[in-house]
């Protein structure tokens, strides 16, 4: 990606990675004091030390204490074990949903999102306006179609990982999870109570979001993700397609605010500013769907 003029050292406090200069950090290497980003971090007796110096031996230059490794969003680095974990526990999980309402058609009814059904002038038995508010989240992980699982998955890989790596794991699962419950919020809102919605398009949609705060946050180009992102729209609001529009809007929205609060807080209020935005979706879901049952029962 190509990169604007203005350096990360410009425009934040943080140093940029020797080796990588657009990925900010504030760990150092204990022997040569080069500012080093978790790809180049060795761990040593003593804090990290860079690829050269460790190739360069041991040495006795370390200082008595470095500084714990960070990511953009303050979590702590996870310099061991895969980068990539919670983005696979998610692939794994929507798969093994679609498996498993292909092996059990019953499945799918329970786990989809819908208001309530059966429609009038029956008396609905089923949906979340019946208590079932379970399928807000379990319509996030039910697919159908194997185009629609496909795209939804190749997304997820596409845009997980480096989103988990600026985020931390608990941070980038938060995000995830808070904007595709927004995007089953507003779906359930605004969509007909017998209309039935399903897919991690509200999540997928959320780390979209995200990844353009984060490009931002890193002085990238943003054209591409921009024109990734106008394209999923356009297919969204394409006349007499079948797709919820909803659940897109409310996750892109959860994911922008989640990721700019997440991304951008303060240092000194850094853990209020990043709760408090992952609250406040989270309230604005509770609302739609209090808002949207009484409206049904």
């Amino acid at each position: 990606m190509d990169q604007v003029s203005e350096t990360p050292q410009e425009a934040h406090s943080l140093p940029g990675c020797y080796r990588h200069p657009d990925r900010e950090t504030g760990v150092r290497c204990t022997r040569c004091e080069r500012p080093i980003c978790p790809e180049c971090m060795v761990s040593a007796s003593v804090g990290f030390q860079c690829p050269e110096c460790v190739r360069g031996g041991s040495g006795t230059g370390h200082r008595p204490g470095a500084a714990q490794p960070r990511n953009l969003a303050g979590a702590p680095v996870a310099v061991t074990g895969d980068p990539r974990l919670v983005t696979k526990v998610l692939l794994v999980l929507n798969l093994a949903v679609f498996v498993g309402v292909h092996v059990s058609s019953a499945l799918l009814g329970k786990l989809m999102l819908i208001g309530a059904w059966p429609p009038a002038p029956w008396l609905p038995t089923e949906g979340v306006a019946e208590g079932e508010w379970y399928r807000l989240v379990t319509a996030m992980f039910t697919h159908q179609e194997i185009w629609h699982i496909a795209f939804n998955m190749l997304s997820l890989w596409f845009l997980g990982p480096q989103l988990e790596e600026a985020l931390g794991r608990v941070r980038y699962l938060a995000l995830y999870l808070i904007s595709g419950l927004a995007g089953s919020g507003l779906a359930y809102l605004l969509q007909p109570a017998s209309t039935a919605s399903l897919g991690a398009s509200g999540a997928i949609f959320g780390l979209f979001g995200a990844t353009a705060v984060l490009m931002r946050r890193r002085h990238y180009d943003m054209r591409p993700v921009i024109a990734l992102l106008a394209i999923n729209l356009l297919f969204t609001f394409s006349p007499g397609s079948d797709i919820s529009w909803q659940a897109h809007i409310g996750g892109l929205a959860g994911g922008v605010v989640i990721g700019y609060a997440m991304l951008n807080a303060p240092r000194e209020r850094r853990a209020l500013v990043q709760y408090g935005a992952c609250a406040l979706v989270l309230a604005a879901v509770v609302g739609m769907t209090l808002l949207r049952t009484a409206q049904l029962t």
